[in-house]
């Protein structure tokens, strides 16, 4: 699988991966593929792109705000498709809701996934023993179908994710959504070292990504000692919202890309000082 492949040439390279989160159409459809650029400049390796969902479940309010926002500009299945074909350079995952995919149709989604240059998926409401249309659909395609493990996940479901995921899988770092934290969380290691028991006894080496709260250099440096990559999303969109919602700013969404140059050069600089701690 091709996620895999890009964890692989970067352990050869004593590096880590950087997975970024956005949100298409945040700050608009338009500057999307702009943002996308500048964290790729930055050194991010795979880029989650999420279509947004009017009810997403596992996102804090930083990613609530992005989806909502994104929304009332129009932003739906279509355009999602559109705008991830414009983005290049970089590895691509759908993060997204399970709603939209059946809307779609398994096979119809994964297809289109493919056709706009996604390599994975994400659905973070869809349990592993519902997921069997999708998986039958992503294996038929060679698309990875990514799956999460929280801390109160027990061993034997574990044992079922890491059987039904490809590409990576998602260790979410601690109970709750997603948002930047100061620290991380004290239960990270010990569901990281469960994951890792539980790999060894199915033989199975899928790279193990952490998310949820890595949002500093730090963070990504605590966690690539441990594990195969780090997801930093809340810690980007935040650097968005901090540029759309200023008040010298409130015409940003009518502006042209090149034009918000001082959001897209501090998501550069931002993404650079993390990819830096994911190197040995």
């Amino acid at each position: 699988m091709v996620l895999e492949r890009k964890f692989e040439e970067l352990r050869k390279r004593g590096e880590r991966a950087l997975i970024g989160f956005i949100t298409a159409g945040y700050p608009s459809a338009e500057a999307t593929p702009s943002v996308a650029s500048a964290l790729v400049e930055g050194g991010v390796d795979i880029l989650e792109l999420g279509l947004p969902f009017s009810d997403p479940i596992a996102d804090g309010v930083t990613i609530q705000r992005a989806n909502e926002h994104s929304l009332r500009l129009g932003m739906n299945t279509d355009l999602y498709f559109d705008v991830a074909s414009r983005i290049k350079g970089v590895e691509k995952v759908c993060l997204t809701y399970y709603n939209l995919v059946l809307q779609r149709g398994h096979e119809r989604f994964v297809e289109e996934c493919k056709s706009a240059g996604i390599n994975g998926i994400i659905v973070p409401d869809l349990p592993v023993e519902e997921a069997s249309p999708l998986l039958k659909a992503c294996r038929k395609h060679d698309f990875d179908a990514i799956f999460l493990v929280s801390p109160t996940t027990t061993e034997r479901r574990i044992a079922k994710i890491l059987r039904a995921s490809s590409g990576f899988v998602y260790v979410v770092s601690l109970l709750g959504v997603t948002g930047a934290r100061e620290r991380l969380s004290e239960v990270l290691m010990p569901t990281l070292s469960r994951i890792r028991e539980i790999q060894a006894n199915v033989r199975i080496e899928t790279p193990l990504a952490v998310g949820f709260g890595i949002s500093k250099p730090s963070h990504v440096r605590a966690v690539c000692e441990i594990a195969d990559g780090a997801i930093v999303g809340s810690a980007f969109i935040k650097i968005i919202e901090k540029h759309i919602y200023a008040p010298e700013r409130a015409d940003m969404l009518h502006e042209t890309h090149e034009e918000n140059k001082d959001m897209l050069n501090e998501l550069k600089d931002f993404a650079r000082s993390l990819k830096e701690a994911t190197r040995w």
